[in-house]
Formats: structure tokens, sequence, C-alpha cells
């Protein structure tokens, strides 16, 4: 089977919601053992135990990204049952605001979460797949890290900084045989999507959905199916050749949005 992930563990952050929830259930049917780390751990297990209903294997672990005391215990619980050969890190947050909008609260809320979230992810993840001499790991990104978004200033700056760590990382984990990549969505069809349109724009909600789908060049936002496809590949041994990569998955967001 192509893009198989029998007998390998995946850590998945942000894993019970939206495109991180997408990317449990894809890897749970390739195979893998999925480790939901989820801020919200009743989601988390509703959704484990639906992919165990579905014959996937997957576990719920309560984890605040942004607290590495906490995430690490988490990660050592989860390797001392095995290998941890893939992470994605998926959880983050959005703002909307520019430089001058936008509150320090709100900035150190995304650096928090966004930045010193994934770091701290790859701070407890690391040094498990350099014992083993293996590992895969993905971070996800954003269009909004290389290309200029209107009001979206602490958020593309967070994502940037996913981005320059996903070289670092990659660089520097060469020789331990870990391979670090990441993808850059635009606009993806998310129950975010929907309660920002519901807060926003009450009764336009169909409207604004058509408006923002319509910025894409495609004509329509993504699914999350669709980044977890593109998730899959990245993670997967047929994809043993890359490693420091961006992948934009964007409807032409970035190439064709002139």
């Amino acid at each position: 089977m192509l893009f198989s992930l029998r007998n390998k563990s995946a850590l998945v952050t942000g894993g019970a919601s939206g495109i991180g929830l997408a990317i449990a259930k894809m890897f749970a049917r390739q195979g893998a053992r999925v480790h939901i780390l989820e801020l919200n751990h009743q989601l988390a297990l509703q959704e484990a135990a639906s992919i165990r209903e579905n014959g996937g294997d997957a576990v719920a672990h309560a984890a605040n990204i942004a607290d590495q005391r906490e995430l690490h215990a988490a990660v050592d619980r989860i390797a001392e049952e095995g290998s941890i050969d893939i992470l994605v890190n998926n959880a983050g947050i959005a703002h909307i605001g520019n430089a001058d909008s936008t509150t320090e609260a709100d900035f150190d809320r995304i650096v928090s979460v966004n930045i010193k979230g994934t770091y701290n992810c790859l701070h407890a993840v690391l040094p498990h797949m350099k014992a083993k001499g293996k590992g895969v790991i993905l971070n996800m990104a954003s269009v909004a890290a290389t290309v200029g978004i209107p009001d979206r200033f602490a958020y593309s700056m967070s994502k940037g900084a996913v981005l320059s760590m996903t070289l670092s990382v990659a660089k520097d984990y060469l020789k331990h045989g870990i391979r670090c990549n990441c993808i850059s969505p635009a606009r993806v069809h998310t129950p975010f999507v929907d309660g920002y349109l519901h807060k926003t724009y009450p009764g336009r909600e169909k409207e604004m959905f058509e408006k923002l789908a319509a910025t894409q060049p495609i004509g329509r936002m993504a699914e999350p199916s669709e980044i977890a496809a593109l998730a899959l590949y990245l993670c997967s041994d047929e994809a043993g050749f890359i490693t420091g990569c961006d992948y934009p998955i964007d409807g032409g967001f970035i190439r064709l949005n002139n």
C-alpha cells in the first residue's frame, strides 16, 4: 500500500478539530497509532474514540503546547510505550489586526502558542527521535509566512517563524536521520472559518463565505482532507528524499493572485 504508516507512531497537536483532526483520521486510516495532543481533552477523547470505532488506533492526551513542562511530560509518557516516528506541529491560533492595532496581550498570546508552542514540541520530541536515529516532523505554516495579507501582522509573523524553524531543524538534524518540512495552506474551510463568519458577519455568513472563497484563484477554499493528504505524503516513506521544504497548498494564491 502506498503511503502506509503501519507500525508508526504519530503525534498530532491540535488533532481534535479542523486540519489536525483530518490529519489524525488520515494517518489512522493508513495504519498509524495516532496520539492526539489537544488542549480540549474532552474533545480529544471523543475524536479518538470515533477513530477507534472506525477501525483506527488513536489515543487522546491533554496537553497545552505553550507549557513546556506539561508538554514534555505528555511526550515522555508516549515515548515510554515505543518510538515516536512522526510529529505534526499543527496546533495554532489566529489573530486579526495590524501592527498598531495588535495589543501586547494578543501579540504575546500568538508568540506563546504559535512560536513557543512549536518550539516546545520540537524540544520535547527531537531527543526521542535522535535516540532512534530517525523521524519525520511536519510543521503547519501558512501562505501568510511569505505573502503580505492585510490585518494579519502577528499571525504572519508567527508563521514566518514556523517556516524558519522548519529550515533550521531540517539542517541541524540531517545527520540524525530526521526529516523536517512544512505545509503552507491558504484558506481552509474549518470550523474556525464558520465561527469567524458567524461572529463577524451575522446574517451574512453565506455572502461573506463566498467572498472569502473567491480570493483563492481556484475559486474555493481547501478542504481539511486535502491538507491531510499532503501531510500523509510528506510523512510517509515515499517522501524519504524530501526535507527542508515548504509546500504551499493554496489554490494558486501565491503565484496566481495578481
